[in-house]
């Protein structure tokens, strides 16, 4: 098999594809003929050193695919299984892959293997930003970074869908006209206007009940800015580069404020909760209350262009690596 190896961590030029020898299960474990593989930041973050990872490994956490082996004492899988996955290190930009039985999803009818790669990481990540870690309510106002982004465009229809007024920054009409379609209410364009001015605007100088903040450095003091009293913080990712050490005393200054920074990891640690969030997801996909927008797929060689093109800001959706 075909897999895409990091043996030093750096740029986007030390993702190689090697030939390996086709794994063989182990207790526990699952072998699955990967269809499509999902290409996410923290894919950037573990090749270029952010996140320290012990090489060589296989880059790539999430995928969708069908099974083809499983391992002794796996019962509730079986072969010939569409089944998806995702925060499983070493699983994604693959030909084949191994993963825990317990941590994969089956797949519903009416949901396709690239729609399940494209949807696992970043729809649970929707999920658990505005179901658990800031329950948005009808009536609030939401910021949303990167409203045309693959977190962005769930987001935007998550918050719609709960009656949410969603403020999105983009950075172009085009992408503007995606996050509108999903549910943003107003668009911002964080290049040209000023964040803060233009939020304290469209509220009034009322502010926003939470930030929903992907970007970081570059956006996140104004963030602050325009958060209501008592509002919320949501840093759950870092495209521009991490955010400067924080003195707490800014919270207390801007309005009692909270500041929290989630990963996904801790809301489907249990397999109980993980299947209710990929349940809600998929069924909403398969339902087709929810749309999955596939910005691009590339072939297993092309791995950094996705991650060039990604790390740019040149893609909207969500980016697919198809073996």
């Amino acid at each position: 098999m075909r897999a895409v190896v990091v043996s030093e961590q750096g740029g986007p030029e030390v993702l190689e594809v090697v030939e390996r020898e086709t794994p063989e299960p182990g207790e526990g474990q699952v072998r699955v003929d990967v269809q499509a593989a999902g290409v996410n930041f923290i894919d950037i973050y573990q090749r270029s050193g952010t996140y320290p990872m012990t090489t060589p490994f296989i880059a790539g956490s999430e995928g969708a695919g069908t099974v083809s082996a499983v391992g002794p004492g796996v019962t509730d899988v079986a072969t010939g299984d569409l089944v998806t996955w995702a925060m499983v290190p070493g699983s994604g930009y693959t030909e084949q892959a191994l993963v825990p039985a317990d941590r994969l999803v089956p797949v519903p009818e009416g949901v396709s293997a690239e729609q399940a790669a494209a949807v696992m990481l970043q729809g649970m990540t929707a999920h658990y930003l505005v179901e658990s870690t800031f329950p948005a309510q009808e009536g609030q106002t939401a910021l949303v970074h990167a409203a045309a982004g693959g977190v962005g465009l769930l987001l935007c229809q998550l918050l719609a869908a709960k009656g949410v007024r969603v403020i999105g920054t983009t950075s172009t009409p085009e992408k503007a006209e995606l996050a509108r379609a999903a549910g943003a209410d107003e668009i911002v364009f964080y290049r040209e206007q000023d964040l803060v001015a233009e939020v304290q605007r469209l509220t009034d100088g009322a502010g926003v009940q939470v930030v929903y903040e992907g970007v970081g450095a570059s956006t996140f003091d104004a963030g602050l800015e325009v958060l209501a009293p008592r509002g919320m913080m949501v840093l759950f990712g870092g495209a521009s580069g991490p955010v400067p050490p924080l003195d707490p005393q800014v919270l207390n200054q801007q309005g009692s404020l909270f500041l929290t920074r989630p990963t996904l990891a801790n809301y489907i640690a249990e397999r109980e909760e993980l299947l209710q969030r990929a349940g809600d997801i998929l069924g909403a996909v398969a339902q087709g209350r929810l749309d999955v927008r596939i910005g691009g797929r590339y072939p297993l060689a092309e791995a950094a262009r996705a991650h060039e093109d990604l790390a740019a800001g040149r893609t909207t959706g969500k980016l697919l690596l198809v073996p």
